[in-house]
């Protein structure tokens, strides 16, 4: 018989209530957004596209096409093979994409689909392409999905000539494309050259030209992602989105990678400096180290009011953790990290970075829920939260100042425009954090000027 007074008898182990990410096939879609003249498609029900598309779109507020096999109950019965090649062949003569990106769904994953011999029977026109990856959304998250979508466009794609092209292979992890550009223009200060995969940046953000753009300009060439096996390196940014595809490259084309954390803060933007200043052998440019001096000044001045204070921080687990570093550079407590995502590695991550930090007394969860942080924060408060949109119902009932950093953002506007990386990067969310802690001050001593009125 369960012991009722342990804390164990009544944890929740099978129901999550409102968890800290979303399904796989989000994360899918998003990674062949990246690609030029890619076509996402969803292979299930036109509701499951209608929902990852609506979620993308909602987020970045610019439209995310994908396509769908449409499925039907005689398909839930005996299986989608025929919906896939009839929307290949719709999908090639009405769209005319580069390539084809399938992901399935929880029903196709369910039926069991062989997505690899569907697709070999598929007749596919000279000079376009179609990939497939496995996304079964009651499995991982939207982190899972996006590795496994960008691991397959590798394992389809790229080949070894066998004669370096001298390029560096950059796997951005899941990244607004604002931070894809900030990668981007860093690589570019060191003179690095480099094929990011993918790359969103110019496909979810393209500027408005009056004109509608089937595929937008941006976006991982086909021919970029063959070459990748011609590089001479990969840095990979964040073990659990992007550790998959450069090992995946590791293995099929022998091109060693760094894993790096995301390169928020300045820690870990230096981490990021150091392993480009080793492919180049140059100097750090002046604008990056002039960036960083004005990053570290920044720093000191906010020192006063953001020192000590306790922060909870949820999200994806590689901007989780990266952002919970940063916190602890700026003299701030990461009290609660939790992800939705699944993975002793996060929390293993967390305790290593509270170690090296000497903080006692934070703790983090992975496969967690925006439930069980706030029961955490009513045990015992916090300062500040910061995540996606769903945590401004906690920062409500709590009257807590609420700081939106991670994936999704849907009630704000601008934040895929501009980076949380790099020096830059840092600048801002240290604007941000600082500046929702003062707005709270401003409001507690109007609120005692009002007391001490009546």
């Amino acid at each position: 018989m369960l012991d009722y007074t342990k804390k164990e008898a009544y944890e929740r182990s099978g129901l999550k209530i409102n968890p800290a990410k979303t399904c796989q096939p989000v994360g899918a879609m998003y990674a062949a957004l990246g690609v030029h003249a890619c076509m996402p498609h969803s292979h299930g029900s036109q509701g499951c596209c209608a929902f990852h598309r609506m979620f993308l779109t909602r987020h970045f507020k610019d439209p995310a096409m994908a396509s769908s096999s449409s499925f039907t109950e005689g398909s839930s019965v005996f299986g989608g093979g025929s919906n896939l090649k009839t929307a290949a062949k719709n999908i090639f003569q009405i769209y005319d994409p580069k390539i084809i990106a399938v992901h399935t769904t929880c029903l196709s994953e369910t039926i069991g689909d062989d997505l690899n011999a569907l697709i070999q029977g598929i007749d596919i026109p000279d000079g376009k392409y179609m990939v497939h990856t496995n996304t079964p959304s009651y499995k991982g998250s939207h982190i899972t999905g996006f590795s496994n979508m960008v691991a397959s466009f590798i394992q389809y794609l790229s080949v070894s000539s066998g004669k370096t092209n001298g390029k560096t292979a950059i796997f951005p992890g899941f990244v607004n494309p604002g931070d894809m550009r900030e990668i981007k223009r860093i690589a570019e200060l060191m003179g690095v050259p480099y094929t990011m995969l993918p790359d969103t940046s110019g496909v979810m953000d393209s500027p408005m030209t009056g004109k509608f753009m089937l595929y937008p300009k941006g976006g991982t060439t086909v021919e970029e992602i063959i070459q990748l096996g011609d590089s001479t390196s990969s840095i990979a940014f964040g073990k659990f989105a992007s550790e998959a595809p450069a090992e995946a490259l590791s293995k099929k084309c022998r091109v060693n990678y760094d894993l790096l954390p995301l390169p928020i803060g300045i820690g870990r933007t230096d981490e990021y400096i150091l392993a480009l200043q080793k492919i180049t052998k140059s100097e750090v440019p002046d604008q990056l180290e002039e960036e960083r001096g004005q990053l570290v000044d920044i720093l000191i001045d906010i020192h006063p009011y953001t020192y000590n204070k306790k922060v909870a921080v949820f999200g994806d687990p590689d901007t989780v953790l990266s952002i919970a570093e940063f916190l602890l550079e700026m003299g701030m407590l990461p009290k609660y990290l939790v992800t939705g995502t699944p993975g002793d590695a996060f929390e293993q991550a967390a305790e290593e970075l509270f170690s090296k930090f000497g903080v006692v007394g934070c703790k983090a969860k992975a496969a967690g829920d925006l439930f069980e942080l706030h029961q955490w924060i009513k045990e015992e408060g916090v300062d500040l939260l910061i995540g996606g949109t769903h945590g401004k119902y906690i920062a409500r009932a709590e009257d807590i100042p609420f700081v939106r950093a991670g994936f999704p953002i849907i009630d704000r506007y601008i934040h895929s425009y501009l980076p949380l990386v790099g020096y830059k990067g840092g600048m801002r969310l240290a604007e941000m954090i600082t500046n929702a802690l003062m707005d709270r001050m401003d409001r507690d001593c109007a609120e005692e000027d009002f007391e001490m009125v009546m």
